[in-house]
């Protein structure tokens, strides 16, 4: 199974950034996955925030209410996502984690379709 690993959270004031990192253990076997931020905030259900594809043509996704601040992006080697978080709100508060899925079939937004979870990082965003 391939571990993924979560860092880059931190404290920041609204209208501040951060860049969240995901680490895979391995290339091996996520060539036809994708991988995605989710994130959760207190009292409040997994909401996908972003997502690309690991291997072959790059597509990307993101939730309306990130879109133009958050970028994702993947290095050459595709082990490493990274979520560029950029204008940050106070409701973008909350635990961040990757996760990944077979690219095809289900919604890249819902939780449920995926098997491979980080234990992801937090990332606080007030005054």
């Amino acid at each position: 199974q391939v571990l993924l690993v979560e860092s880059g959270g931190g404290s920041v004031q609204p209208g501040g950034s951060l860049r969240l990192s995901c680490t895979a253990s391995t290339y091996t076997g996520l060539n036809n996955n994708i991988m995605t931020w989710f994130r959760q905030a207190p009292g409040k259900e997994r909401e996908g925030v972003a997502a690309v594809s690991v291997g072959g043509v790059l597509i990307e996704y993101y939730a309306v209410s990130v879109k133009d601040r958050f970028t994702i992006s993947r290095d050459s080697a595709k082990t490493t996502v990274y979520l560029q978080m950029n204008n940050l709100k106070p409701e973008d508060a909350g635990m961040y984690y990757c996760a990944t899925k077979y690219r095809y079939g289900g919604t890249w937004s819902d939780p449920s379709s995926y098997f491979n979870w980080g234990q992801g990082t937090r990332v606080t965003v007030s005054s």
